[in-house]
This record gives C-alpha cells, sequence and structure tokens, in this order.
C-alpha cells in the first residue's frame, strides 16, 4: 500500500523555462540557439545541480561556446529566472496531506536556483522533506542519492510512488522497487496515483 508520494521539482512542481528564459534578454534567435546549446550539452549541469562551484559550471559552458562569453554570463547571472511554481503544486500537495500521505522531495536543483527562486518554491513548505541533489553530492538518475533518500526517512521502496519529468529517473526509482510515474501535468499524475489506490482528494 502507497503511504509516500515523491516529487521532482524541476516540471513536476515547477516549470524548468530555459528555452523561454534566455529569449527575454532580448538576443537574436541565433544567439538564444547557440546560449541553448553550449549550456544543454555540457555535463556541467549535473556538477552544478551537485554543488559544484558556479563559476566553474559557467567557465564549462563558455568553453563550449567562447564566441558567446558575454551572453552566457549575463544569462547565467540570473539563472533563477528558469523556474515558476505550478499554479497547481501547493493545492495537490495539500490534498495529499490530507489524505494522509507524505510528502517528499528528491531533486537536482542546483543551490544557486533554489537560492534565487525562494519566491517560486513556497511548495517547500508544503512537504514532510527529501533530499536536494547539492546537498549531498549525488544527482539522478544514479541510483545513490535514492537509496540516500530511502535510508533518511526509513521508506520501504514498495510503498513510495516518485514522480518525475524524466523516464531514466523513473527507471531508476523502479529498478530499486519504487512505483513510478512519469509526469505529463497533475491531471494525468492524479489519475495515475488514483488507479493505484492512492486517494488524493485532488479535483482533475
Amino acid at each position: 500500500m502507497i503511504d509516500t508520494v515523491i516529487f521532482d521539482i524541476g516540471n513536476v512542481l515547477a516549470s524548468f523555462r530555459w528555452r523561454e528564459f534566455i529569449r527575454e534578454f532580448g538576443f537574436d534567435e541565433d544567439t538564444c540557439e547557440r546560449i541553448g546549446r553550449a549550456a544543454m550539452k555540457s555535463e556541467a549541469w549535473n556538477h552544478f545541480d551537485a554543488g559544484m562551484d558556479e563559476d566553474e559550471v559557467l567557465k564549462e559552458f563558455i568553453k563550449n561556446d567562447p564566441g558567446i562569453e558575454k551572453e552566457l554570463r549575463t544569462v547565467f547571472a540570473d539563472i533563477g529566472g528558469t523556474i515558476r511554481m505550478y499554479d497547481t503544486s501547493v493545492p495537490f500537495l495539500e490534498s495529499l496531506k490530507e489524505a494522509g500521505y507524505r510528502r517528499l522531495i528528491l531533486s537536482n536543483l542546483s543551490k544557486k536556483t533554489v537560492r534565487e527562486c525562494a519566491k517560486d518554491l513556497v511548495f517547500l513548505d508544503h512537504v514532510d522533506g527529501g533530499i536536494l541533489s547539492y546537498r549531498v553530492g549525488l544527482i539522478k538518475p544514479g541510483k545513490d542519492i535514492y537509496l540516500c533518500l530511502m535510508k533518511r526517512y526509513g521508506l520501504d521502496p514498495s510503498s513510495c510512488v516518485f514522480l518525475d519529468d524524466r523516464e531514466e529517473n523513473i527507471l531508476t526509482a523502479r529498478k530499486l522497487g519504487m512505483n513510478g510515474i512519469v509526469y505529463k501535468g497533475v491531471k494525468d499524475a492524479a489519475e495515475e496515483l488514483e488507479a493505484m489506490g492512492v486517494k488524493t482528494g485532488f479535483a482533475v
């Protein structure tokens, strides 16, 4: 029987709007695409999530396209602008609380993003705990961060369901015995949870 629902943050409780965010700086389309490629093709994102120094991460982005160093520095200085909370996040979490379920988070959100996006992460006051990757130096989809969460909260994996927007993260959770839902929106998630016997009480 499910007693714990675990949430990723990016694109589950909040939207990660990277490409939209870049365009807000008014760069031409080619520059926006170059910024996107320089950042997204880099493994530095993962190191950033796990606590790598911010300047070191930026240097890795710049290595990918030195010709837009100024633009990359401009965007990276305000990286917190990439996150926006979904209107449904707090009501969804509160409905699960009222139904008696423990609510945890497990996210690769970086320290810098958490610090700069505090006003858009108010849902963190509506969970019972969890783990952010930079605080433990571990990242998804590596299994160690899931095991860390299980140990910290004494979880029986078969009694947990994990919601994440990335298939590879769900696969790791399932290999460790958790139930998993690939998140495609609160309506679908609520319906899938109900099918698992989780009475969300959330109006879908």
